[in-house]
């Protein structure tokens, strides 16, 4: 048995327990790692039947930002996986009959589809003489831009036009946040960005007055009448 053979059962053994896990799974997390093991090892099989750009792709696209972003997603929801386990129960003849409905369309497709395609002995024998003399990368991409560039541009549009949407959706209005107005800050000009006011002077302030005492304060309140004098009368002159 060749090398080649033993890897490919090998990543196919784990991808499908990593498929199977993904469906058992009772914490949604570890599910989500399932998945991004299953999406790995079909990177490899990929890899293995020498389609090296739909193996990268699978790896960056799926593997690096879509199932990061949904194990964010998971991992931040509060799911209730009590209510979640008597769902899974409630909906499996639903979910069974769509899974087999399923499994019949891709084996009609697959064994019905490619049964009248004829295989090409000098393509076969050109993709597997080597790299150096066949890039299915570069073929790939040739095509893609050249019999199928308006397919190409529509779904770049598409893909736009959803980022865009999904921006506009999230973003929110406050009143607490500073913007800054381009247009104002263009026509500003020197006069508007300084303004010299002139203040009257100002000194330190003065202190507050010494509290006097109460009976000076008294003293000074009573009338004069009432003030009792030191000096005795003057005698009378007598003729």
């Amino acid at each position: 048995m060749e090398v080649q053979t033993v890897f490919f059962y090998l990543f196919s053994l784990v991808l499908l327990a990593s498929a199977f896990r993904v469906i058992t799974a009772r914490n949604p997390v570890h599910a989500v790692l399932y998945l991004m093991l299953a999406f790995s090892q079909a990177a490899g099989v990929w890899l293995l039947l020498k389609a090296e750009f739909l193996a990268i792709v699978l790896v960056l696209v799926y593997l690096g930002a879509v199932m990061v972003l949904f194990l964010f997603v998971v991992m931040m929801l509060d799911i209730r996986i009590d209510g979640a386990r008597r769902d899974f129960w409630r909906n499996l003849p639903l979910a069974l009959a769509v899974g087999v409905v399923v499994a019949l369309e891709m084996a009609a497709v697959l064994f019905g589809g490619f049964r009248g395609i004829p295989l090409a002995p000098e393509a076969l024998s050109t993709a597997a003489s080597g790299p150096g003399q066949y890039a299915n990368t570069r073929a790939l991409g040739i095509l893609l831009y050249t019999r199928y560039l308006y397919q190409v541009e529509i779904a770049a549009a598409i893909l736009l036009v959803a980022m865009v949407a999904a921006i506009a959706l999230t973003l929110r209005q406050r009143k607490d946040n500073r913007k800054i107005d381009p247009a104002a800050q263009v026509r500003a000009s020197a006069r508007d960005r300084l303004e010299i006011v002139k203040l009257a002077p100002t000194g330190a302030p003065l202190p507050p007055p010494a509290p006097q005492p109460e009976e000076a304060v008294s003293s000074a309140t009573m009338p004069a009448a009432a003030v009792p004098t030191s000096t005795p009368p003057a005698p009378e002159k007598k003729p």
